[in-house]
């Protein structure tokens, strides 16, 4: 599957929006299933120190003894840091509180904003063949979603279908254009995805005409609806794919997935 990674490696996209309760881990955790349905090895990088992502990939908060934080500071081996999960080809790097201290800590570190970005990139990861690289961003404009920007080639940003939705994604799109003008030139905009949509709901269908009219080609055409199964399916520790494979929300994932892949495949041609 290598022609649809970059040159030398996988494809690495960023998962943020700096507003809560959007839908971005569910987005990463169900994204990267949907991609692994289709034949690809997708790694989740969990960057949030709620450690939502690795909770929903089966990963118990007292068996995660090494994290993205030792991914960042570059002191455990990266066998160590890679998790498998009970899904094929899906690994994870899973999360823990002890994130949420990272800004002070690394502060003093030269290369603070550029810690994923090298993690990411030890020639270890080969052996690996990851075709994506997820990273679920906390919800924050903060150091650890900066490193997350700097490492990846693109940002995808759920958008909730509510009343001001489109108000924090300007502020998200300034923090894109100033990582793009002072660490990572070739920073891109992987596009916007509608979630929590109801197409019963006038908001629903109003948010998704203000997004489209403001940022047009950049909104997917997949919408992932309000679903009861996509919400229940992180109790079990599972990606609505795997939990009810014919639920919409697990439709509407597996679309998704297609409709990136099948973009980048565009872009590869």
């Amino acid at each position: 599957m290598s022609d649809l990674s970059r040159p030398g490696g996988p494809r690495i996209i960023a998962v943020a929006n700096q507003k809560g309760g959007v839908g971005k881990t569910t987005t990463t955790i169900n994204l990267a299933s949907a991609l692994v349905e289709t034949g690809l090895r997708v790694l989740v990088v969990d960057l949030d120190p709620q450690g939502n992502a690795s909770t929903g990939l089966g990963i118990d908060a007292s068996d995660r003894e090494f994290t993205t934080y030792d991914l960042l500071i570059g002191e455990t081996a990266l066998q160590d840091v890679i998790r498998a999960t009970e899904i094929e080809d899906l690994g994870i790097v899973p999360a823990t509180v002890d994130l949420s201290s990272a800004d002070i800590e690394l502060i003093a570190n030269e290369r603070r904003s550029f810690l994923l970005h090298d993690a990411l990139r030890q020639t270890e990861m080969d052996e690996y063949d990851w075709d994506y690289i997820l990273i679920d961003c906390p919800p924050s404009l903060n150091l650890l979603t900066v490193n997350a920007m700097i490492a990846s080639h693109s940002v995808l940003i759920p958008l909730q279908s509510e009343f001001f939705a489109l108000e924090g994604v300007s502020q998200l799109m300034m923090t894109i254009r100033e990582v793009r003008q002072t660490a990572n030139a070739d920073l891109r905009i992987e596009g916007i995805v509608l979630t929590m949509y109801d197409k019963r709901n006038n908001l629903s269908q109003q948010v998704e005409q203000d997004a489209r009219d403001n940022l047009g080609d950049l909104v997917f055409e997949t919408k992932i609806p309000r679903n009861v199964r996509v919400s229940e399916a992180p109790s079990y520790a599972l990606p609505v794919i795997q939990y009810d494979p014919n639920s919409q929300g697990a439709i509407a994932y597996r679309a998704l997935a297609n409709e990136l892949v099948n973009k980048h495949q565009r872009l590869a041609a």
